[in-house]
């Protein structure tokens, strides 16, 4: 018996000005919240000399806040499915300022470490990724593929803001202190936005009139809830493996091909300045054809990104294909959101949402990692690309099949017709 929700066609709040108030809060909580994640990047040669360690010890902080980062996102969506979005924010907000001035007075390497893991990626900056989307969808029907997009984009806001101020502090006061200025900032900042939140969602409401069949059904596709979050799941974890191999070693890629290392960092920039662009792009289309076909759409032309690495080595061609890909790849991952919102019940997508995008970030993790392992392998990136080419072949089957299961349970719709009549 499909379970039946209620309809928000007449909600006004739904789609108002202020759910466009509150869709900037979240963009710019996303953005102050990344602030621990992209801190310690920038932080690390400064740890290594502290501490007096290798680079291989000085990365585990990283490692530690993305665990934390990982494992947490999931919780606080389950929070936030209990007890409404602004707590867990509220929570995030007060642990993350506690984590970054904690840390500013580590005196041990494993301090350090301790102190990003638990506090600062555990229970601070996880609030402020996965929760915030799923929050956010409840928000738009009409348009939610494009509000999911500008969301999701905050954590790429964050990587752009971040990394130049807290390297400009490190060079004016230091890094403990540039610790301390970042943590009373985020707090001071982050409080009176969680307060714009403050607003119950209106959750349990899955619009009629943004699906074609009005209900969520207990057999999604016809599948087994289990089984589709599954593959969601795989599907995210298989496209950013993919896609981790261009942004992760591009500069290390430049190197080996005698590009200046500056080069490389401009060409990330490039990809992610441009990944902006794309979230907007494929949200504006998710509105138009659905998710799950602009999901393959996006699959596709990453492969063919990747492929264009290999035979475009000059640095002119890698310029133009680090720009492609920027603008292919960055709207993939605000798809899982969406179609997540699609076809389960919103009083689950906190914990549904965090799972899939959290899945997202242990693909990047573990895809930059085995790029340098094949790298180590082989003496080249040769095989790594192909690698990663491979992981994409399985993202696009997925999508290939979800996209086939949903045109047999769901009556098709030309691309052509908007996904919200």
């Amino acid at each position: 018996m499909p379970n039946m929700e209620i309809s928000t066609t007449g909600d006004p709040r739904i789609e108002s000005s202020y759910a466009w108030a509150r869709l900037a809060a979240a963009v710019t909580l996303m953005g102050l919240g990344g602030c621990g994640m992209y801190s310690v990047t920038v932080v690390l040669p400064l740890i290594q000399a502290e501490f007096g360690v290798s680079r291989g010890d000085a990365s585990l902080p990283y490692t530690a806040t993305m665990v934390g980062f990982t494992i947490g996102g999931i919780l606080m969506g389950r929070f936030s499915d209990r007890f409404g979005i602004m707590r867990p924010i509220m929570l995030g907000a007060l642990c993350l300022a506690c984590g970054l001035a904690m840390a500013a007075y580590a005196q041990t390497l494993w301090q350090f470490v301790l102190i990003n893991g638990l506090i600062v990626g555990f229970l601070g900056t996880s609030t402020t990724f996965g929760p915030l989307v799923a929050d956010i969808s409840h928000w738009f029907t009409r348009r939610r593929g494009l509000a999911v997009a500008i969301c999701v984009s905050g954590n790429y806001v964050a990587g752009t803001f971040w990394p130049p101020v807290m390297q400009a502090l490190f060079d004016a006061f230091g890094w403990r202190t540039a610790y301390l200025i970042a943590a009373g900032f985020c707090l001071l900042a982050m409080i009176p936005l969680a307060w714009v939140l403050r607003h119950p969602s209106p959750i349990g409401a899955v619009e009629t009139n943004a699906q074609p069949m009005g209900a969520i059904s207990s057999r999604p596709l016809g599948l087994h809830p289990v089984m589709l979050q599954a593959l969601i799941v795989l599907a995210g974890i298989a496209c950013c493996v993919a896609m981790s191999m261009p942004q992760v070693h591009i500069v290390a890629y430049c190197g080996d091909l005698g590009f200046a290392a500056q080069r490389g960092a401009e060409m990330l920039s490039l990809m992610l300045g441009a990944g902006i662009i794309s979230r907007m792009a494929s949200g504006w289309i998710a509105d138009k054809i659905g998710p799950l076909r602009t999901l393959l759409f996006g699959s596709v032309l990453q492969l063919v990104a990747l492929s264009l690495f290999l035979p475009f080595n000059s640095l002119f061609g890698l310029y133009v294909v680090s720009a492609f890909f920027g603008l292919v790849q960055g709207g993939i991952v605000p798809m899982y959101p969406l179609i997540v919102r699609e076809h389960f019940s919103a009083s689950e997508a906190g914990a549904r949402v965090s799972l899939v995008l959290m899945a997202t970030v242990f693909g990047m993790a573990i895809g930059g990692w085995l790029t340098g392992v094949i790298f180590d392998w082989t003496g080249s990136y040769r095989a790594a690309f192909l690698h990663g080419m491979g992981w994409n072949l399985l993202n696009m089957s997925i999508a290939v099949f979800l996209l086939v299961r949903s045109m047999k349970f769901i009556p098709p719709r030309s691309i052509f017709q908007s996904a919200h009549p």
